[in-house]
């Protein structure tokens, strides 16, 4: 896994930067040659809120064809949020509890999916952390009144996801990605990333929200000094934990309004990549 941060300054200037542009081709490049001596056979490329938004998503597609032989297919986020509730339970199915909340915390944007064998109600947010840092989050750490706009935001589009899934039927709370591995590692108190104690780990709610807050309070150079932390999420895992933190909230006080209890968090490390591979089974 490589974090290419394809999102950067999309959300202020609306087209893929040239640096994140080489980085995700680089990377695309080194994943062809690796496809080609394991002998697949077949090969998709799904591209996701960047290049949904990004208006020299030309350069991009072209260059991915001309190192990986197949064009990318852009996926609505209703799409992306299908693919990442099969890759997620895949292997939670049966484990835990249905209906789950899959949600699959992004760069740009977040997807909310709810259901048991297959998705019920989706909803796509253009909200993720390359996102909320760059629109909200300049200092170091973030002020008061900054984090106070990014969760004002973040509120705002839970406000629209709700009236379209409707979380209050969450039995198990399943979270997916990079920002929230790393906030479950946190947690965890993890001197490294280990993916094996990670994934299908069961935290309570309030561990999830303390991890969350202290990754928020937290500079950039503390952050870059815990073990487990990916050199790629340090400058905007403050960010995802407050986009988490706020899911999180929401959906355990949506299910007590409901008259059930949310207690837990799951994570998993089967996501949308899973998804994809599955797709092409």
């Amino acid at each position: 896994m490589e974090v290419v941060r394809l999102g950067q300054g999309v959300d202020r200037t609306g087209m893929i930067a040239p640096e994140a542009l080489q980085r995700t081709l680089d990377a695309t490049a080194r994943a062809a040659d690796v496809a080609r001596e394991l002998g697949a056979e077949r090969v998709r490329f799904v591209a996701t809120s960047a290049s949904r938004d990004a208006s020299n998503k030309d350069d991009f597609f072209e260059g991915v064809h001309e190192r990986l032989g197949v064009y990318p297919e852009v996926v609505t986020g209703d799409e992306e949020a299908r693919l990442s509730f099969r890759g997620a339970t895949s292997v939670v199915g049966g484990r835990f509890e249905a209906p789950y909340l899959v949600v699959d915390l992004g760069g740009g944007s977040t997807e909310l999916v709810l259901g048991s064998r297959e998705p019920d109600a989706a909803f796509s947010m253009d909200v993720g952390c390359v996102r909320m840092t760059e629109r909200h989050l300049a200092t170091d750490p973030p002020t008061a009144d900054e984090v106070a706009a990014a969760r004002a935001d973040v509120r705002a589009a839970l406000d629209e996801a709700l009236a379209v899934v409707p979380v209050a039927k969450t039995a198990t709370l399943v979270g997916l990605a990079g920002t929230v591995t790393t906030v479950t590692a946190h947690a965890l108190r993890l001197d490294h990333y280990d993916r094996d104690r990670i994934n299908g780990s069961v935290l309570p709610t309030g561990d999830v929200l303390r991890a969350c807050d202290e990754l928020l309070a937290m500079t950039r150079a503390e952050r870059a000094a815990l073990g487990f932390m990916h050199p790629g999420r340090v400058d905007v895992i403050g960010a995802g934990a407050l986009v988490w933190s706020e899911v999180v909230t929401r959906v355990r006080d949506e299910v007590a309004a409901a008259g059930g209890e949310l207690t837990r968090v799951v994570t998993s490390e089967h996501d949308i990549l899973d998804g994809i591979a599955l797709s092409l089974g």
